[in-house]
């Protein structure tokens, strides 16, 4: 579907530039459109890169075991039905979302809703938080959106941490109340 809708702007778009008589601006803002789009992609992928690899040296130098095990506790509190495997895959996987690694936390978020899913073949409750927890995800240093506004010109890119980390406390939050809440409503004998 979505396919379909991509074809029919982009019909539309050459329509009116030809009905318009604006076709060579067509053609410049397609180049220009493509050209960065590139130059993102390549900035984004970089940082990506650089990004993964503190993950990885912070993992090697036992870090991200410190700060999974400082997330325990509350993590053990909203999934107290994880096994120890699935416990370390949501530990490192908010740990990843925590540093702004989204691409990096995925592998660990496929592991966790594996390990989730075992638990039934409906999607429960606690796999529904992690879906949850993973949109909403808190971030204490927002990479990508950092990289997007460096890429954009922005003379300091991180000067948005403040905000972004109010926003995503405040998201995290409505979402994990909303899941509870909405887990609690659930009518007597439904599967959980």
């Amino acid at each position: 579907m979505m396919s379909w809708v991509l074809v029919l702007m982009a019909a539309a778009a050459i329509l009116c530039a030809l009905g318009t008589g604006s076709a060579g601006a067509l053609t410049g803002a397609l180049s220009d459109g493509a050209s960065g789009a590139a130059r993102l992609c390549l900035t984004l992928c970089g940082m990506i890169c650089l990004w993964t690899g503190v993950m990885e040296v912070m993992r090697r130098a036992g870090l991200a075991d410190k700060l999974s095990k400082l997330l325990d506790p509350a993590l053990r509190r909203l999934f107290p039905e994880a096994d120890a495997p699935t416990m370390n895959a949501l530990s490192a996987n908010v740990s990843a979302n925590l540093l702004g690694l989204g691409n990096a936390a995925t592998p660990m978020g496929l592991l966790a809703a594996k390990g989730l899913a075992k638990y039934g073949a409906v999607a429960g409750d606690s796999f529904i938080l992690l879906v949850v927890i993973n949109t909403a995800s808190l971030q204490l240093i927002p990479v990508t959106i950092a990289t997007v506004r460096a890429a954009g010109g922005a003379a300091s890119p991180f000067d948005i941490m403040p905000h972004v980390w109010m926003a995503s406390a405040a998201s995290m939050t409505a979402a994990i109340l909303s899941a509870k809440l909405f887990a609690a409503r659930k009518t007597p004998g439904a599967e959980r």
